[in-house]
C-alpha cells in the first residue's frame, strides 16, 4: 500500500524528472498543493490557462528579480519582477512540461509541471541557490591574470569564456584545464568575441580581448550571456568559439553590497574589492559602484611584481517603460612584471621559477620587462522597448589611453668622425656567450671556462643594473651618450565604437536579431625613453646600419639626441575603420529548434609614418596605401529534441575575415610593406552533439571539424645560416597557412545522491598544419642582406614544409575526473585529477624551408644527410602529466550578512611540466642545427614555459 509520499514519488517518476522535485526545498504539503493546483484549480481567469509562480533566494528567502523563467521546448520566456513573480498566460502548452529557472550567479533548476486547459499552475516560493560565487571569482581572476602574464596566448586556454556555463565540458576547461594553457578545440582566443553592454572589446591589433581593461571588477561582470561555438547569440554574429556579452546595466545588477579579500601566490599576493549596487530605485535611477586593488611584490615566478587598481561606475535612468539610458565608466590601470621563457640548460642550472628579466638594485628586485596598461572605457547605452516584442539597443563606446612594454637597449652609440660607434654587451644573464654550454662547445679542451660560467650563473644569474650605470657614467665623463637605456614600446589607442542591436519576436516561434556597427581606431605606436641609467642623452640612430643615412631612425631629424620622456626609434599610426552588419533568425518548435545567421564586415587598414626611416626612405613617411578587406559570414544550426532527455544538435558555418594588424604589415615600425598576396582569412567549421538530460545524469558528446585557410603569421628573430653562413636579423613572413582542427569533447556529471556529484570531461584533438605555406624573409636592405641573397631587403624561400606538423596549441588531449560534495549546512568540497598529453613545441618554419639544406651557391650542402635531417627536424612532444586540484568553501548567514569562504589548491603534488615552447630560429640551416644538437647542451636549444607548481587561492567575502 502506497503512502502519500509514494504517490508523489511515482507520479514524478512517470514524468522522469522526480529528482528535481525532491530538490525543491519545499515541504510535502506544498508539493501536494502544486499537484492540486495543476489538476483541480478553479477557473479564476475565466477559462484562461495560466502558469504563475515566484522565485526566492534559498538562504534569505528574499525575492529574486530578473530570473529567466522558461518552458522547455517552447518559445515562452519571461523574467521575474521586483517581487520575484512571473506569469505565462498566452499560448501556454498543455500537458506535461518542464519549467526552468536560471540566473547568472545561481544554480539553475528544472521543475516538472502538468498544464490543463483553462486551469492555473501556481508554483510559489521556488528557490535558487547561489553558485559558489567564490569559485566564480577564482575563474574570472585566473582568466585575467593568466592573460596578463603572457603577451601572446595566455588566455587562449579558456578561449574567451568569462564565467561558469551550464556545459560541464566548458566548466572543466575553464576551471581545471586553464593552468596548462589548454585551448578549446586548439583555437586562439581571437576566434571568440567578448562584448560589454553590446560593445565588442576584441583588439584590432591581434583580434584578442585585452583582459586587463576590465580586471579586478569581478562582482559587476557576473551578468553574462554566453553562446558557445557557432550557437546563435542575440547581439553579435560571433565566431567559431562563440561569444560572451557582459551586461553591466545598473538596473540589472543584483542589489546589495559585497566586500572581498583574497590572498594567492599565483599572479598577485593580495586583492581587496568593494562593490555596491542600488538596484532600480523608486526614482527610477540605479547605480553600481565597484573599486578594487590587487598587489604583490612578486607572483609565482621571480620578480613578477603586480600593482593594479580598479574603478567602475554605472548609472542608469529609466525614463519610462520604453526608454532607459545607462552610462558606464571602467578604469583599471595595472602594472606588472613579466617572466621569461628559458632553455632547458637555464632551468637545470636554476629552477622553473627562474626569470632572467630582473636584477638587484639598491637592495630591491628590479624587473626590466614591465607591462603597463591604462586604457579607460566610457560607454553610453540607450535601451528602447518599441513594443512588447521589439527592443532596440543603441550603444556608443570611447576608449583611449596607453599600453607599454619596457625593455633594455644596449646599442647606445656616439658619433665619431661622423659615424656611430660604441654599443655595450648584452645585459641578459642568459645570453648564450655567458652560459657554460657555449664554452663547452668552443673550448672543449679547456673546461675551466665552462666551470667558471657555471658557478657565476648559479651564484648570480641576474641583470647587473650597477654595471650598466657604471658604463653609462664612464662614457658620459668622456663626453659620450648613454650606452644602456630602459625604454618602452608604446601603443596609444583612441577608439570610437557605435552600434545598434535589434531584437524582435515575430511570433510564438520566430525571433529576429540584427545589428549594424561602426568602429574607428587610431593606434599611435612609438618607443619612449624611460630611464637613461645615469646618462642624460641617447643618440637616436640604428647602430647596426652600414652607412650613416641608413642608420637614421628619422631622416627628418638626423643624429638626434633624446632624453628621458622623448619618443625615439620609431613612430607611426595605424588607422582602422570598420563597418559591419549582422542578421539572424531563430525558430523554436516543440521538437526542433533551428537558426540561420549571416554577417558582413568591411575593414580598412592604413599605416601613417611619422618618421622617415633611413633604411626605407621611400616607403616609411606619410600615409601608405589603404588596405581594404571584406569579410562575410554565414552559419546555421538545428537542435532536434527527441524527448526531454535526448537531444541532438548540429551547427555549420563559414567565416571570411580580415587578417589582424599584427599579421598584415611585415615590419610596421619601419615601413609600409605588407605581407605578399595578403587576403582575408577563411574558416569553415562544423560540429555535432548528443545531449543527455536525465534526472541523475547530464552529459554532452561533441565532435567537431574546423579548417582555417589563407592565414598569415609574422615573427622576428636573429638567424645564423641564411643563404649559407650569413647572420641576419629578419622578419619571417609565413603566408597562405592552412590549419586543421578536429576532435571530440565529452562532459558528464552524475548526481549520485542529493549531496554528491561525480563529474568527468575529456578532450581528444588533432591540430595540424594542413599545407606547406609560403615563406618570406625581410630585413634592412644593406650589404649584409645582399650577401645573404636578399633583394632590396626581401627574399622568397618558397614553401615551408609544415604539413602534418602539430600546432603548438597546448595539450591536444586532456581528461578530468572528480567529485563534488555539497553539505546541507552550506559547506562544500571537491577534488579533481586532470591528465594532459600530446603537447608539442612550436616548430621553426625557416628550418623547414629550402634555406635548411642550401649552401651559399644555391646547391645542397655536400655533407647533407637526409636521415639525420629528418631526425633533427622531428617535432618535440612534451611528457604527459597529471595535476590534482582541490577546492572547498563554506557559507554563513550572520544577521543580515552573508559570509563566504573559498579556498583552492592547484597542482597539489607539485608536478613539474612544460606548458609550451618554441624552437629558436638561430640555427637556420642543416649544418648549424646539426652541430648544435650534437652537443650535450645545445647553445641555441628550444625555449620553454613551465607550469606553476603548487599554488593556492583563498577568498573571503561579505555580502549585505
Amino acid at each position: 500500500m502506497f503512502s502519500i509520499n509514494n504517490i508523489v514519488f511515482c507520479y514524478l517518476y512517470e514524468l522522469d524528472y522526480f529528482y528535481y522535485c525532491i530538490n525543491l526545498n519545499i515541504n510535502m504539503s506544498k508539493r501536494l498543493l502544486i499537484l492540486f493546483f495543476g489538476f483541480f484549480s478553479p477557473l479564476v481567469y475565466a477559462q484562461q490557462t495560466v502558469v504563475t509562480g515566484s522565485v526566492k533566494e534559498v538562504l534569505s528567502f528574499e525575492p529574486i528579480e530578473g530570473v529567466l523563467v522558461a518552458i522547455e521546448r517552447t518559445n515562452l520566456k519571461t523574467l521575474t519582477d521586483r517581487l520575484g513573480e512571473f506569469m505565462f498566460s498566452e499560448s501556454v502548452p498543455l500537458g506535461e512540461q518542464i519549467l526552468t529557472i536560471s540566473k547568472t550567479g545561481y544554480i539553475s533548476k528544472r521543475f516538472p509541471i502538468v498544464v490543463n486547459e483553462g486551469q492555473i499552475v501556481n508554483i510559489t516560493d521556488m528557490t535558487l541557490e547561489r553558485v559558489a560565487s567564490e569559485t566564480e571569482d577564482l575563474f574570472t581572476i585566473t582568466l585575467s591574470d593568466d592573460e596578463l602574464n603572457d603577451d601572446t596566448s595566455g588566455a587562449d586556454n579558456i578561449s574567451g569564456l568569462l564565467a561558469s556555463s551550464l556545459d560541464i565540458f566548458q566548466r572543466t576547461a575553464a576551471f581545471e584545464f586553464s593552468s596548462s594553457f589548454f585551448r578549446i578545440r586548439g583555437l586562439d582566443s581571437n576566434n571568440s568575441s567578448i562584448l560589454i553592454n553590446g560593445i565588442e572589446m576584441n583588439k584590432a591589433f591581434n583580434g584578442r580581448p585585452q583582459w586587463s581593461n576590465w580586471g579586478g571588477i569581478n562582482d559587476v561582470l557576473r551578468n553574462q550571456e554566453l553562446s558557445f561555438g557557432l550557437a546563435p547569440a542575440g547581439y553579435t554574429f560571433g565566431s567559431v568559439l562563440g561569444s560572451t556579452n557582459v551586461n553591466v546595466r545598473a538596473s540589472e545588477t543584483l542589489p546589495g553590497g559585497r566586500i572581498t579579500y583574497a590572498s594567492s601566490n599565483r599572479s598577485y599576493a593580495n586583492r581587496l574589492m568593494a562593490t555596491y549596487a542600488s538596484g532600480l530605485l523608486k526614482s527610477n535611477w540605479a547605480y553600481t559602484i565597484s573599486v578594487g586593488r590587487r598587489w604583490g611584490r612578486e607572483g609565482y615566478q621571480d620578480a613578477t611584481l603586480y600593482n593594479s587598481n580598479s574603478f567602475f561606475v554605472s548609472v542608469e535612468k529609466k525614463f519610462n517603460d520604453r526608454h532607459s539610458l545607462n552610462l558606464t565608466t571602467i578604469y583599471t590601470p595595472n602594472r606588472r612584471g613579466k617572466s621569461s621563457p628559458n632553455t632547458q640548460e637555464v632551468y637545470d642550472l636554476k629552477d622553473t621559477k627562474y626569470n632572467e628579466y630582473w636584477g638587484w638594485q639598491d637592495g630591491a628586485k628590479r624587473n626590466s620587462r614591465i607591462k603597463e596598461v591604462n586604457e579607460p572605457v566610457i560607454m553610453l547605452n540607450h535601451y528602447w522597448d518599441l513594443d512588447s516584442k521589439t527592443t532596440l539597443n543603441t550603444n556608443m563606446a570611447y576608449q583611449f589611453g596607453k599600453m607599454g612594454n619596457s625593455r633594455l637597449d644596449y646599442n647606445g652609440t656616439d658619433l665619431i668622425n661622423g659615424f656611430p660607434q660604441g654599443g655595450g654587451a648584452n645585459p641578459s644573464p642568459t645570453y648564450y656567450q655567458k652560459l657554460p654550454g657555449y664554452f663547452e662547445r668552443n673550448f672543449p679542451n679547456d673546461l675551466q671556462f665552462a666551470y667558471g660560467a657555471l658557478k657565476a650563473f648559479q651564484n648570480d644569474g641576474q641583470i647587473n643594473w650597477n654595471a650598466m650605470y657604471d658604463a653609462n657614467l664612464s662614457n658620459v665623463q668622456n663626453g659620450g651618450n648613454a650606452i644602456y637605456a630602459l625604454y618602452e614600446d608604446r601603443v596609444d589607442d583612441t577608439q570610437l565604437t557605435v552600434n545598434s542591436i535589434l531584437n524582435k519576436s515575430l511570433n510564438d516561434h520566430m525571433v529576429l536579431n540584427a545589428s549594424v556597427g561602426y568602429k574607428n581606431l587610431k593606434s599611435e605606436n612609438f618607443a619612449e625613453v624611460l630611464d637613461l641609467l645615469g646618462a642624460s642623452t641617447y643618440l637616436d640612430i640604428d647602430g647596426f646600419a652600414t652607412n650613416i643615412d641608413e642608420a637614421q631612425n628619422d631622416l627628418l631629424n638626423p643624429n638626434r639626441l633624446v632624453s628621458e620622456g622623448d619618443k625615439f626609434k620609431y613612430h607611426y599610426n595605424v588607422l582602422v575603420t570598420e563597418l559591419n552588419a549582422f542578421a539572424q533568425a531563430q525558430l523554436t518548435y516543440n521538437k526542433i529548434d533551428f537558426y540561420v545567421s549571416g554577417n558582413v564586415k568591411r575593414t580598412q587598414y592604413q599605416r601613417e609614418g611619422i618618421y622617415q626611416n633611413g633604411g626605407f626612405p621611400d616607403s616609411s613617411l606619410g600615409k601608405g596605401a589603404p588596405l581594404p578587406f571584406t569579410g562575410f559570414g554565414s552559419k546555421a544550426g538545428a537542435t532536434l529534441k527527441l524527448t526531454g532527455k535526448h537531444l541532438f544538435n548540429v551547427n555549420a558555418g563559414y567565416i571570411s575575415r580580415a587578417p589582424s594588424i599584427q599579421n598584415t604589415f611585415s615590419n610596421s615600425r619601419e615601413n609600409h610593406n605588407v605581407v605578399p598576396d595578403i587576403s582575408e582569412e577563411n574558416i569553415m567549421s562544423v560540429d555535432a552533439s548528443y545531449i543527455l538530460r536525465s534526472p541523475f545524469v547530464q552529459a554532452k558528446f561533441t565532435g567537431y571539424y574546423t579548417k582555417i585557410t589563407d592565414a598569415s603569421e609574422i615573427s622576428f628573430f636573429f638567424a645564423d645560416g641564411i643563404g649559407g653562413d650569413n647572420a641576419v636579423f629578419v622578419q619571417e613572413i609565413l603566408q597562405g597557412i592552412d590549419k586543421k582542427h578536429l576532435g571530440v569533447e565529452i562532459g558528464v556529471e552524475a548526481q549520485v545522491t542529493s549531496d554528491i556529484k561525480l563529474k568527468g570531461a575529456a578532450a581528444v584533438g588533432q591540430f595540424t598544419y594542413d599545407n606547406n605555406p609560403n615563406l618570406y624573409l625581410s630585413t634592412e636592405p644593406d650589404q649584409e642582406s645582399t650577401d645573404a641573397g636578399f633583394v632590396n631587403g626581401f627574399k622568397d624561400f618558397g614553401q615551408s614544409k609544415l604539413k602534418n606538423y602539430r600546432l603548438a596549441s597546448g595539450p591536444q588531449n586532456a581528461c578530468s575526473v572528480g567529485f563534488e560534495y555539497r553539505d546541507p549546512e552550506y559547506w562544500w568540497f571537491g577534488a579533481t585529477a586532470n591528465f594532459f598529453s600530446n603537447t608539442y613545441i612550436d616548430v621553426s618554419p625557416l628550418t623547414r624551408s629550402s634555406n635548411f639544406n642550401t649552401d651559399f651557391d644555391g646547391n645542397v650542402f655536400n655533407d647533407y644527410d637526409e636521415a639525420l635531417a629528418r631526425a633533427l627536424l622531428k617535432q618535440e612532444r612534451f611528457d604527459d602529466y597529471m595535476v590534482i586540484n582541490l577546492v572547498g568553501g563554506k557559507s554563513w548567514k550572520v544577521g543580515k550578512y552573508y559570509i563566504g569562504l573559498f579556498a583552492s589548491i592547484n597542482n597539489l603534488l607539485d608536478e613539474i611540466y612544460k606548458t609550451g615552447g618554441f624552437e629558436q630560429g638561430r640555427n637556420a640551416n642543416y649544418r648549424e642545427l646539426r652541430d648544435d644538437k650534437a652537443l650535450d647542451i645545445p647553445v641555441f636549444g628550444p625555449k620553454y614555459w613551465y607550469g606553476r607548481g603548487t599554488t593556492y587561492f583563498l577568498n573571503l567575502n561579505i555580502r549585505f
